[in-house]
């Protein structure tokens, strides 16, 4: 794959512009052929060959993955003297590369350690077609693998973690390390990201909902007559929160918490069904206090004043919040 033109100046005509988009979005949709070409260039050339590539990347530290910037991600740029720059002052900087519409890619992340691995969880996901039509395989240090797929236009898909599967999405509001980046593995061993296979013969986007229904399904609660969720619901949140892993916790209490709220379960209720849960999971008392009344404050339910017969008399008002929720 020919790399793109360099990015045209801001006072480029429209048809130079309309040249040098063009070329962007072939780098960003193959990728493959982009990572062939960095394979054996130091770090700031690969930087600048993405960078030229019309790929927006910034400077993450050296044998990580943490960014060097301070805003990490949203700093990426396709700017060729703003990465020389960067890669002066840190000649050792590992690339990170924006998911999602800055880049062009989305990423399914199959993680791989020694407790177990994202592989499993990946073949059943492609036995079932929802993860064909990747644009490149990349190998990561750890033995993970990071699968590349074109983003489709006007349909942001974010970013997520599936802990229990080991697998993640990178989309809007993520991330990835790109080759020819290396991590510390161990203190004695460093191992890089590699090319490992280009793209299938039918490329298309994933569909990350679906996906992530597959691989992490969420307890529904079921209202009953009264509006109130059964103890049978409560306690499958319960355990659904039990079982979130680091990084998804805070998240996951608090979609567990919107959920009992909009079911009339007073916070009270809550917090005795799902606070236990929460520390197993490993929050601290003070966090899940917070997190289960930032959710029923999302929800907007507000008590009323009891009625005469001194019931209480809670309004059973439903805001959807799931989009602010493992986002």
């Amino acid at each position: 794959m020919a790399v793109a033109e360099q990015r045209p100046a801001r006072d480029a005509t429209p048809a130079a512009q309309a040249v040098g988009r063009r070329g962007r979005e072939a780098s960003v949709m193959a990728p493959a052929g982009l990572f062939a070409q960095v394979a054996g260039l130091s770090l700031a050339e690969a930087a600048a060959r993405f960078a030229g590539a019309g790929v927006p990347v910034f400077p993450c530290v050296p044998g990580g993955k943490r960014p060097l910037t301070s805003h990490g991600f949203h700093e990426a740029t396709t700017d060729a003297r703003h990465v020389a720059s960067w890669w002066r002052r840190w000649p050792g900087a590992n690339i990170g590369l924006p998911t999602g519409a800055a880049s062009g890619v989305e990423v399914v992340d199959v993680d791989r350690k020694p407790a177990g691995s994202g592989f499993v969880a990946f073949e059943s996901a492609r036995r079932r077609g929802l993860v064909d039509g990747w644009t490149a395989l990349v190998r990561t240090p750890s033995g993970g693998m990071h699968a590349y797929y074109p983003v489709e236009p006007g349909r942001p898909q974010p970013s997520w973690q599936a802990a229990a599967a080991r697998v993640d999405f990178r989309g809007e509001g993520g991330y990835v390390i790109v080759p020819p980046s290396v991590v510390d593995v161990t203190d004695d061993l460093r191992a890089s990201y590699a090319l490992i296979g280009r793209s299938q013969a039918r490329v298309s986007p994933v569909d990350a909902l679906a996906l992530r229904n597959l691989l992490d399904p969420r307890p529904q609660p079921v209202a009953g007559r009264s509006g109130v969720a059964t103890r049978t619901d409560a306690e499958r949140l319960a355990a659904w929160v039990a079982a979130r892993g680091e990084g998804e916790r805070n998240r996951g209490l608090f979609w567990a918490a919107c959920r009992l709220a909009e079911a009339g379960v007073s916070s009270k209720a809550a917090h005795d069904a799902l606070g236990s849960a929460a520390e197993h999971a490993g929050l601290p008392l003070h966090e899940i206090t917070v997190t289960i009344r930032s959710a029923y404050r999302a929800t907007n339910v507000q008590p009323r004043p009891t009625s005469a017969g001194g019931r209480d008399e809670t309004p059973r008002h439903v805001v959807r919040v799931e989009s602010q929720v493992l986002s």
